[in-house]
């Protein structure tokens, strides 16, 4: 059985409800146990990680970036940093704003340095936007063309009625990729300890 976190903050539930359908379609996959963890409820402990083969990590785009939450979490993992304990694992990202855009990219690319700084293997979105194969633009998957992550809009109404059809079918498509992506590499042996010359990294790196 390989294990998938997706960690996330959501301040009024849109996150929540996009992160529920990556959920929904990586536990479509037998040998996949997936779970929501709140980022906030992580920052205390995210030494809980390691316990997880893949790693899915959602954030709201405020202001061009991930939410204070969840850059919080982010922060909490430095002292895993110096042990690379988060090397070899599958990661990817999703992000939600308001608008089509609304410098969604940016989020996702804090999202992957993070990862990058951590060891992890960093997977994109393969989705081709349905729209050019003549799909409705609501209802296409990846209608918003992201392929360093996944990106979905929600309008001003509640989570459940805020999303396109077709954000809803790509937050489950993406989850399903990635934990098709999780078996085929076998993450729970990639997941690598500390190799040699990385206490001397972290060293070095704490002396400059």
């Amino acid at each position: 059985m390989q294990r998938i976190a997706l960690i996330y903050h959501s301040a009024h539930g849109h996150t929540e409800h996009i992160a529920t359908q990556v959920l929904r379609g990586a536990s479509e996959l037998a040998g996949i146990r997936a779970e929501l963890l709140r980022a906030e409820d992580l920052a205390s402990a995210p030494e809980a990680l390691v316990a997880y083969d893949g790693l899915v990590f959602g954030s709201p785009t405020y202001l061009g970036g991930v939410s204070g939450t969840f850059k919080t979490f982010m922060d909490a993992t430095g002292r895993m940093w110096r042990q690379q304990q988060l090397r070899g694992k599958l990661a990817a990202g999703f992000t939600v704003s308001s608008l089509p855009a609304g410098d969604k990219q940016s989020t996702l690319m804090s999202m992957f340095v993070f990862a990058m700084q951590h060891g992890m293997l960093w997977m994109g979105n393969p989705i081709l936007p349905e729209q050019h194969a003549g799909v409705p633009y609501e209802q296409a998957a990846n209608r918003l063309g992201s392929w360093s992550g996944l990106m979905a809009q929600a309008g001003h109404a509640s989570p459940a009625d805020a999303f396109a059809a077709g954000d809803i079918k790509t937050a489950r498509m993406f989850g399903a990729h990635f934990a098709r992506a999780l078996q085929r590499l076998g993450a729970s042996d990639v997941s690598a300890q500390p190799g040699v010359g990385t206490r001397n990294q972290a060293e070095q790196a704490e002396a400059a």
